[in-house]
């Protein structure tokens, strides 16, 4: 692909003077039409050193309205970052509808210098191509415009720019011993380049390979390319708002209605004595303890996530996981609707910012579900997004699989005989009246299509990465113990799998490789 390329192209002072002005102009008025249509956009700079990444972005920005955009430069990670999954830090950096985040460089270092350098396994960089598709896809599906260029030089040009760089007075310091190593591994990295353009060009987020050795045409190719993308998006906005959609249609099958489904199955007469309970909840709290600082010096990451019907036991159930935990080690997040700038992002952005780093424990009240359970029902948001959404989750989880965290997932389940029992029994006692709201019996009005959301949500997501966990849960006490239990065992076999893969990599008779 890439040796195809005439880098020979130019394109005279004259006619660049004449187009260059009007095309940064169009950009400036572009930047407000998208931030009126709430359209955030993504530019992504890739490319060699030296072939003019910053001179790209310092004349992007120079006509920009600058409180509604943000340079976003990525540098080695960090310890913070490499103690998440490789994409949590750039899902942090996204902008908010409307706005503009300029990436000079971006999440494929990945498949780049962690590739070209040893950073990064073979598994990791190859696995992080599916992420990358992924993500990408998540962030177009949800309105995002992704702009991605690719600024080549051959390796004589680059040779020649880095010794003019070290004769400037201003612009030696950027040329480091590092810069000169990475030029001898030109091969190597354009072999990665190659192949990293191939396989993440794709229609929604397409790669622009910009021929860059002529600065004039660099910045008009640059330019052009943003401005023909965020008026796409703007028209595509417009004709996606006109009132032509259809309703998926739905064909009523008397016979399906007697099936039963994975809620039916579940016997929520289980019970536990008192006694019996106290015995293992102290079994299991010592265990979980013990299991906590396993985790910590394993560097190993847990997520657990709570849902379930309302008065369903979710607070008394988390504090009794916590009950013997050092609170150093862990983090409850209780979620509630999105507010502020929750709500201008992708709505999987506030749970990457949450998620625990390696050696740490998180359990959400509440999780990424609302949005087929919650958003679905209540109508905040479409059909089509809400059905989307299970591949999003389904992706989103095994992107933390990936990194090696273990994931619990619980639905609270219990009658709605037992529900309205606890909903009266709250109203009567003054210290468990704030539990009670006019919303959850507004909630309680609508059980039957909970009931066919979570069915829906349960046979959808249950994955062998991040399986659904059904607790009976009529019986408080028994559903305590289960949810402690299933936590222990989980934690326990994903310290044996660590444990395996640490005796795999050890009888690989591979050279050591620097970095993390």
């Amino acid at each position: 692909m890439l040796e195809t390329l005439d880098l020979d192209k130019r394109i005279e002072k004259e006619s660049y003077d004449k187009s260059f002005k009007e095309l940064r102009d169009k950009l400036r008025d572009l930047q407000k039409e998208t931030f009126d249509a709430k359209i955030p956009v993504v530019v992504v700079f890739e490319g060699w050193d030296a072939a003019g990444k910053g001179d790209s972005i310092e004349k992007l920005v120079g006509r920009l309205d600058p409180r509604g955009y943000k340079v976003v430069p990525i540098y080695e990670p960090l310890e913070e970052e490499r103690l998440r999954p490789f994409l949590w830090r750039f899902w942090t950096r996204l902008p908010a509808r409307g706005e503009m985040a300029i990436f000079d460089r971006s999440w494929y270092g990945r498949v780049m210098v962690e590739r070209v350098d040893g950073f990064a396994t073979r598994q990791q960089w190859q696995s992080a191509y599916n992420e990358i598709a992924q993500f990408e896809r998540m962030l177009t599906d949800d309105g995002t415009v992704i702009v991605k260029f690719w600024l080549h030089i051959s390796e004589k040009e680059q040779k020649k720019r880095f010794k003019a760089m070290e004769k400037s007075e201003y612009d030696s310091w950027r040329v480091t011993k590092k810069d000169w190593e990475a030029h001898k591994q030109y091969g190597d990295y354009l072999a990665a380049a190659e192949e990293m353009l191939e396989r993440t060009s794709t229609a929604y987020a397409p790669w622009t390979i910009v021929e860059a050795q002529d600065k004039y045409y660099r910045r008009i190719k640059v330019f052009k390319t943003l401005a023909d993308a965020m008026q796409t998006a703007l028209n595509a906005k417009a004709e996606a708002q006109k009132p032509i959609r259809t309703a998926r249609a739905s064909v009523t099958v008397p016979a399906l209605k007697e099936m039963k489904t994975v809620l039916d199955n579940v016997d929520l007469k289980k019970s536990l004595s008192e006694k019996k309970y106290e015995e293992e909840l102290e079994q299991y709290q010592v265990r979980l303890r013990q299991l906590e600082f396993k985790c910590f010096e394993e560097r190993m990451p847990v997520l657990i996530g709570y849902e379930g019907w309302d008065a369903g036991g979710k607070g008394g159930n988390i504090r009794r996981v916590l009950g013997s935990l050092d609170p150093r080690g862990y983090s409850v997040i209780p979620i509630a609707a999105p507010k502020g700038d929750e709500a201008t992002h992708h709505y999987l952005w506030r749970f990457w910012r949450q998620i625990p780093k390696a050696g740490h424990l998180a359990i959400f009240d509440r999780t990424w579900y609302g949005r087929v359970l919650v958003e679905r029902i209540e109508g905040f948001c479409t059909e089509a997004e809400w059905r989307r959404a299970y591949q999003e989750i389904k992706e989103f989880e095994l992107s933390l699989a990936n990194f090696g965290m273990v994931i619990v997932k619980f639905w609270l389940h219990i009658s709605k005989e037992e529900q309205l029992r606890r909903f009266k029994e709250r109203e009567k006692l003054e210290y468990k009246r704030f539990k009670i709201t006019e919303e959850d019996w507004r909630n309680r009005e609508k059980w039957d299509l909970y009931r066919a959301g979570v069915v829906d949500m349960i046979t959808n997501t249950s994955t062998t990465y991040a399986p659904w966990t059904i607790v009976e849960a009529n019986d408080k006490l028994w559903a305590r113990i289960k949810a402690l239990r299933t936590i222990v065992e989980a934690i326990e076999e994903g310290l044996e799998r660590k444990k395996d893969g640490k005796k795999g990599k050890s009888g690989k008779n591979s050279k050591k490789k620097k970095g993390g």
